[in-house]
């Protein structure tokens, strides 16, 4: 095993040090990555910006569009042939046809290469001529990336975590009641392991629909080709010591099992070659779920960071791993505010994850926070309600397919509004309630030369992308 292992880390060597060299020499290559929490809008995200690169008439705020450093865009064939393509082609068609809707979500991992040909700018870039600038586009779930974090943990720890947040999530009672009823110290029943793993999972999919965020592991809630396997047959237990054959044994055993078999292979075969990263929120989501599904967010999002190994890549570091140099966390569905809140919400984004931005800026990444839309879906308006001005935006429901006019609630100027209650424990919101609706994508006449509607979309891609292509 310890000669597997060192061959292996020699061959991964060799190749990231091959495509160093080739990155440094030939054709510069972005490999950024993109996740979120759920139903975040990864998709449609992805789908938007491929779009607004191939037709840049809607991106003001991205440099090498605006300056037409960009002299064209294009898709290629990906250097990895094992891994799917994303289906850009088929998303796009949904979301812009004659009767739009959004594209199915994301359930595993895929990725998607657009060629830039950039002319770079100043003397030098005329001297030089035009370059080709490959950005690899990395799509996975955004719980796949929560369980990196547990390649740090024990069972133990991971079982007392978990058993503390499920306590006050929804949804968590029938589990809490099995695992009552359970002896981790009697000898492995598999049909028992299976119920307390059905259980759990349950518990799991309740949290999640419920707007909560960590709901590891990962796989439980999109197992695909794991389904019913006994990497996925295990559950959180109280704290105890059990002896050799019985169901808690077992289940430590099976979670160490998912950490070496699942989560770390994709660390080192797919998360550990991304440079630029955005994590895409749905804070509005939260918001509407209430404090305790806010300060979930909140450690999910430090928990997120602590993956990342934040810090400048050199041209070594193709060899050692590298470093993700510039993570985005940027809250999604900002159409569904009046453009007047929008700087609320950032400032939300930016309190959500201040601690773990600290530790990353510290570490020499850069990190931002924004608001934005990938699709817009909704108009403003301004309507008067008991004699004041009250700013709204419409929409098409997504249930009914019929317009409405729809107000989120007036988020506060100050974060600490959100966070102090979120971090008490807070059942409810003291002061005011936070709405979420959700809107059907909207029939866009795609003029030639822009890509779809869309809120920052532009600053997004500044952000990630902006300074290779100077």
């Amino acid at each position: 095993m310890v000669f597997s292992t060192i061959t292996d880390g020699i061959e991964r060597g060799v190749t990231g040090l091959t495509g160093a060299v080739s990155e440094t020499f030939f054709e510069p290559v972005i490999r950024l990555g993109v996740t979120g929490l759920s139903r975040s809008g990864k998709t449609v995200f992805i789908t938007s910006l491929v779009a607004n690169l191939l037709e840049r008439g809607r991106m003001p705020q991205f440099q090498a569009a605006a300056t037409g450093a960009i002299q064209s865009a294009y898709l290629q064939p990906q250097p990895d042939d094992t891994v799917p393509r994303f289906d850009f082609e088929n998303a796009l068609g949904q979301m812009t046809g004659t009767t739009p809707r959004w594209p199915d979500s994301t359930r595993t991992i895929s990725e998607l290469r657009v060629s830039l040909r950039v002319q770079p700018q100043g003397l030098l870039g005329a001297l030089s001529g035009p370059k080709t600038v490959h950005v690899d586009i990395v799509d996975y779930p955004g719980e796949w990336l929560l369980d990196l974090a547990l390649l740090d943990k024990s069972y133990a720890d991971w079982s007392a975590e978990m058993l503390k947040r499920l306590s006050s999530r929804p949804g968590a009672e029938a589990f809490l009641a099995a695992l009552a009823e359970a002896d981790p110290g009697a000898k492995l029943s598999e049909p028992e392991a299976q119920r307390l793993a059905a259980s759990y999972t349950a518990a799991l999919h309740t949290a999640r629909e419920a707007g909560f965020s960590d709901c590891t592991p990962g796989r439980f809630i999109l197992p695909g080709e794991l389904e019913g396997s006994p990497v996925l047959t295990f559950a959180p237990l109280p704290p105890g010591r059990h002896g050799r054959g019985t169901l808690g044994r077992e289940f430590e055993r099976r979670f160490e099992a998912y950490k070496t078999q699942v989560a770390r292979p994709f660390f080192r075969d797919h998360f550990a070659r991304i440079d630029r990263q955005i994590v895409l929120v749905d804070a509005l989501g939260a918001l509407h779920a209430g404090p305790r599904a806010v300060e979930d967010l909140r450690n999910t999002m430090e928990d997120i960071l602590t993956a990342f190994r934040p810090g400048s890549n050199s041209w070594l570091s193709a060899i050692l791993g590298k470093r993700v140099e510039r993570i985005l966390f940027a809250a999604t569905k900002a159409d569904h505010l009046h453009h007047t809140q929008h700087g609320q919400l950032t400032a939300i984004m930016e309190a959500l994850v201040r601690d773990a931005r600290r530790r990353a800026d510290f570490a020499g990444a850069e990190t931002g926070a924004m608001a934005i839309a990938a699709l817009r879906t909704t108009i403003e308006e301004t309507r008067t309600h008991q004699g004041q001005p009250l700013d709204l935006v419409r929409g098409t429901l997504l249930e009914t397919g019929k317009e409405a006019a729809f107000f989120a609630g007036e988020l506060p100027k100050d974060p600490n509004a959100i966070l102090a209650p979120a971090r008490e424990g807070a059942a409810t919101w003291l002061e005011g309630d936070y709405a979420a609706m959700r809107f059907a994508p909207a029939r866009v006449a795609l003029a030639p030369g822009e890509g779809p509607p869309h809120i920052r979309l532009d600053r997004a891609a500044e952000f990630l992308l902006g300074d290779r292509l100077r």
